[in-house]
């Protein structure tokens, strides 16, 4: 069964893509991130201010995408993006 996760396109006034998701980033879904992630070229802006959980899998589909993506988190994420290494290679944004 896959884990309920929904994301959302959207652009921001300059043009960068805004990617918001909504749910849980874990083994089970972590194609549907990834195949987000490489449907566009360019920067991408990823809040992450709906994800209650990201485990590992998700990580590392983070880490792939971490020379082009920006991350929005909570302090619910703060520790994972911190302790992971991922917010020394990438912008994180609410940490």
């Amino acid at each position: 069964m896959t884990t309920p996760l929904t994301l959302t396109p959207g652009r921001r006034a300059d043009g960068t893509l805004l990617l918001t998701a909504v749910g849980e980033i874990d083994m089970t879904n972590t194609d549907v991130l990834a195949e987000a992630l490489d449907a566009e070229q360019g920067p991408v802006l990823l809040d992450l201010t709906g994800v209650e959980y990201l485990d590992s899998a998700g990580l590392n589909v983070l880490f792939a995408h971490a020379d082009r993506v920006e991350l929005v988190a909570t302090p619910l994420l703060a520790p994972v993006l911190t302790i992971s290494g991922l917010s020394d290679l990438t912008t994180v944004h609410g940490l």
